[in-house]
């Protein structure tokens, strides 16, 4: 009975590691009011440590939404497999 349940777990732990899923968490919001732009920027790596494109960073979402006046920030981290690791900040504003 041991045997099979450990092999029941092992089963589960792997279908869990080689499932994709996106989580978006809200990071920061600030007093100015909600404006109409988004500006989005992204970095794709392997592992969630080797980054060999992308710049994620809120400077460079706001930049690439035209956004002067910053209201919320939301972080987008998508995993497939556990390998492909995509992070992307979401920002809104003026």
């Amino acid at each position: 009975m041991n045997r099979k349940l450990n092999t029941v777990f092992a089963s589960l732990a792997i279908v869990a590691m080689m499932s994709g899923c996106a989580l978006t968490t809200p990071i920061n919001a600030t007093s100015n009011p909600l404006g109409p732009k988004v500006g989005t920027a992204k970095a794709t790596g392997f592992l969630g440590i080797i980054f060999f494109d992308g710049d994620a960073s809120i400077r460079t979402a706001a930049k690439n939404g035209g956004i002067t006046k910053i209201s919320t920030v939301d972080i987008k981290h998508t995993s497939i497999l556990g390998l492909i690791v995509t992070y992307e900040a979401i920002v809104t504003g003026d």
